[in-house]
């Protein structure tokens, strides 16, 4: 098995790893009544032992790797159009976010506590929050949150989300309406997360607010607890797409020699 094929199967596995810290957020606001950020679901997915957090360092990892080569490298050959774009934007903050929960995992495994509000499929906004105290971060943050979060509805309300699939697998009824949910609840708990943090900005806090956690635990019951079978649908459709989503190689070779360069269009 050559280096791109190796990527490619531990992206899969990133595309698990990110499912179970959703159905761990889920599952903890559910039956424990926690709200807890990825940072925090890690905490829980540790007692699983050492071997298994590196399983999930190598998962997240190739899954930012993967992620980030799209947007530079155009590796899912997405259309050279406004909406290509918007895609490849997307998958490189998504690529930071996965990166910055590699780097969570790690900390957990070395014994230390991740701070709460992380990446963790935040398609990068709160990793933009983090950068410094400059008065622009964190209103950008909650601005792109805001739209990621509303791009999360119209791929739900348009399930869009199957084009990834082949024909076979699209057409099932169970495959389309968990992503339906799970994109929903996502749009939903970005919407809200951008928010908080578009007000922490314009308002000069100096916390910064706006993870999953905080969005869920600012849900009254029952909104929390629906959302919450939301996200449990999107950690179920994660899993479903590290077994059936269609991945285009990264060039490992390519890109190491020089010959793939990075795409414009």
């Amino acid at each position: 098995m050559d280096a791109s094929a190796r990527l490619t199967t531990l992206t899969r596995i990133g595309f698990a790893a990110r499912g179970l810290i959703y159905i761990m957020i889920a599952w903890l606001l559910i039956r424990a009544g926690r709200a807890e950020d990825p940072g925090g679901a890690l905490q829980y997915l540790a007692q699983g032992g050492k071997l298994f957090m590196f399983i999930l360092l190598a998962g997240f990892t190739a899954y930012g790797v993967w992620r980030l080569a799209d947007a530079i490298f155009n590796i899912e050959r997405h259309q050279p159009d406004g909406k290509g774009l918007r895609q490849r934007l997307g998958a490189g903050g998504s690529g930071v976010a996965h990166i910055l929960l590699a780097w969570q995992s790690l900390r957990v495994i070395r014994g230390d506590r991740p701070e709460s509000g992380g990446g963790g499929g935040q398609e990068g906004a709160e990793a933009l929050a983090l950068l410094g105290p400059d008065e622009l971060a964190l209103p950008v943050a909650g601005a792109i949150l805001m739209a990621v979060g509303a791009f999360n509805l119209i791929k739900s309300a348009k399930a869009s989300f199957l084009d990834h699939f082949n024909p076979e697998v699209a057409r099932r009824d169970w495959v389309k309406w968990t992503g339906r949910l799970g994109y929903a609840a996502r749009g939903v708990v970005f919407l809200i997360s951008g928010y908080f943090l578009l007000q922490a900005g314009l308002q000069d806090q100096g916390s910064q607010p706006g993870g999953i956690g905080h969005a869920l635990r600012w849900l009254d019951n029952p909104w929390d607890k629906l959302v919450a079978l939301g996200l449990l649908a999107f950690g179920l459709y994660s899993l479903i797409e590290a077994r059936f989503r269609i991945l285009h190689d990264v060039p490992v070779r390519g890109i190491a020699d020089g010959s793939v360069r990075p795409s414009l269009h």
